[in-house]
């Protein structure tokens, strides 16, 4: 998934928990042949190839994925959508390579690609089309998040009463640690990825942190995130970091960077309206912005 994954159980036994470790790893590995763009074999790959030709026949398990990822799609008005793999990739480039934007024309013309409501299902016949030629779906917004909480129930149906999946940041926590007390988490400071900005104790709850601090350029002294925004196809700026509480790791996961994309008044306020999801926004001036039900010491 590009992405690297640590697994932890809380177990008596170091061989019963591998057990469970082990089980999550394929379960992990199962979802990335699903979903993956980087095997022509998989069902993404074959959606992508068959755009503008025709429905292509997927499990149910892919379709409902797409389903669910067209349903945040419409609770962010575009701000999440999975078809942002249309993107030419010539477009955006973050690396020390890229030393200017792109003019806004050239970036909207490029993302034109880019539309939700053109990815048709069909439940009955569980399809799939890209009514456009050239589109493409990708679930990097969504993929790993749902990668964890699958993970998690498989290791929670073995027995696993306590436990951690970290997918490269994006997280799930249940049970307690040995000693007793929930698990610990830190969000790492937008300045120095490498220091923990905050601190929160968890329990049977996901969190996901997107950021500009992990891929970025700078243009003329000014760090433009490489989150971009699939209806202007420009970087996002504004905010350095969103992060996500959730009871549910794919939902904290798809929600963070269409938040960030939103902005900070439209990203709490469609936050504050949903039931069990809460938001930490800091912006470039370093300003904590939070949720309705977040309250700090």
């Amino acid at each position: 998934m590009g992405n690297s994954f640590q697994i932890s159980a809380v177990a008596e036994k170091e061989d019963w928990a591998n057990e469970r470790i082990d089980a999550a790893i394929h379960e992990i590995q199962r979802i990335e042949k699903l979903l993956t763009t980087f095997n022509d074999e998989s069902e993404t790959a074959l959606i992508n190839k068959n755009a503008g030709i025709e429905p292509v026949a997927i499990s149910e398990e892919t379709f409902n994925i797409i389903e669910r990822s067209i349903r945040i799609s419409t609770i962010t008005q575009g701000a999440f959508d999975i078809s942002y793999g249309s993107v030419d990739k010539r477009l955006w480039n973050f690396d020390t390579n890229m030393k200017s934007l792109p003019d806004k024309e050239t970036a909207k013309k490029m993302v034109k690609l880019i539309n939700y409501r053109n990815i048709i299902l069909d439940k009955e016949k569980t399809t799939v089309f890209l009514k456009e030629k050239g589109m493409r779906i990708g679930f990097g917004g969504i993929g790993k998040g749902y990668a964890a909480e699958k993970a998690k129930q498989v290791m929670k149906e073995m027995g696993a009463e306590s436990g951690v999946v970290n997918a490269s940041g994006d997280m799930t926590a249940w049970g307690y640690q040995p000693n007793g007390e929930a698990w610990t988490i830190g969000i790492a400071n937008p300045n120095a990825k490498q220091e923990i900005f905050s601190y929160m104790n968890i329990t049977n709850l996901a969190v996901a942190t997107s950021g500009n601090y992990e891929k970025y350029i700078m243009v003329n002294g000014k760090k433009y995130s490489h989150t971009i925004d699939p209806r202007t196809g420009l970087p996002v700026r504004g905010i350095k970091s969103v992060t996500i509480i959730s009871a549910n790791a794919e939902i904290a996961d798809a929600m963070a960077t269409p938040v960030m994309i939103m902005g900070i008044r439209a990203g709490l306020d469609l936050i504050n309206q949903m039931n069990d999801i809460e938001a930490i926004i800091i912006d470039d001036d370093d300003k904590i912005y939070k949720s309705n039900n977040i309250h700090f010491n």
